[in-house]
């Protein structure tokens, strides 16, 4: 297919994972600070958050201090920062837009109706008390997105590549999560607040839709390692590094052409290193660490794709 309708399909649904992902960790902060509410903590946790995303010096040189309602305001709404939920939105819908005959009539109209209906959401509204319910409605949008673009396309070129930007940007934002939070959270389970510290892990879980998986597979106490274990070894969980990856391979393997044996090869040696790991290893080497490298690889093949099947517009 040509090389600008396969880019328009893969940045669409990044940025729509993008922002599914943001809402994401946002409600997860938003419920954190109910259980520790005072200012430093508070402070320290949004801080986290932006450093996360990447966003903590283009806020501070905007914003100044940290706050939750600042914070919420600049990750939701702020059209001055490309990686809020509004500008993931709109360009996800600009992105649509632009291949309306390749995408079925009622998946240009769920990302074109999303856009619309995020209008009606307001920056102090959502700040002052709103904020679950329009973290919600991010979730609930994304998810129909992803069921009527699987429920109506045709399994061609253009779902790979849909797919493709789908889970490359999930594995992606799980090991930022973890990476951003795990030594964060493994200094918090060092203190003798049991009843935070666990409220703290399951809030690590909930935020990857993952706190009913480990309770169904583990049945056990939430521990780090466990945590670890399944976030990125358990091909099982839909969100894990070893489930997208195995997603990312298995596209590319389907949409190879005379340039992407590399691109190919190095999707399947990050793969193979997910599905024969251990996390014994991983922790060994040092977790963090771990998850840099997992990163740093995985931005790599995003340009390599790039190279091979995409133009360079977004």
């Amino acid at each position: 297919m040509l090389s600008r309708v396969a880019d328009h399909l893969y940045w669409m649904a990044r940025y729509t994972e993008r922002a599914e992902n943001l809402a994401r960790m946002l409600d997860v902060n938003c419920r954190m600070t109910l259980l520790r509410s005072d200012e430093d903590a508070v402070r320290r946790r949004w801080s986290s958050t932006l450093e996360t995303v990447g966003q903590l010096e283009p806020f501070l040189a905007a914003r100044g201090a940290v706050t939750q309602a600042a914070a919420i305001e600049w990750l939701s709404f702020e059209r001055g920062n490309p990686g809020s939920i509004g500008q993931c939105l709109g360009l996800a819908r600009e992105n649509a837009h632009a291949v309306r005959g390749t995408l079925t009539s009622e998946a240009w109209e769920t990302l074109n109706a999303t856009w619309l209906e995020f209008r009606r959401f307001r920056p102090g509204t959502v700040a002052q008390g709103a904020a679950g319910d329009f973290f919600e409605w991010v979730k609930f949008r994304s998810h129909l997105a992803r069921g009527v673009i699987q429920g109506t396309m045709l399994a061609d070129d253009a779902l790979e590549f849909t797919w493709l930007g789908t889970y490359l940007e999930r594995a992606d934002n799980t090991a930022r999560i973890l990476d951003a939070r795990f030594l964060l959270l493994a200094e918090d389970a060092a203190r003798a607040d049991e009843a935070g510290d666990y409220y703290e892990w399951s809030a690590l879980l909930r935020s990857v839709s993952a706190f009913e998986i480990y309770r169904k597979v583990y049945r056990d106490l939430i521990t780090p390692r466990r945590v670890a274990e399944l976030l990125v070894l358990r091909e099982a969980m839909p969100r894990s590094l070893r489930h997208c990856m195995a997603r990312v391979h298995g596209t590319l393997e389907r949409v190879a052409n005379d340039r992407s044996a590399e691109t190919l090869r190095r999707a399947g040696e990050l793969h193979a290193g997910l599905q024969y790991g251990r996390i014994d290893d991983a922790f060994a080497r040092g977790l963090r660490g771990y998850l840099s490298r997992f990163l740093v690889d995985t931005s790599r093949l995003g340009a390599r794709i790039a190279d091979d099947f995409l133009v360079s517009e977004a």
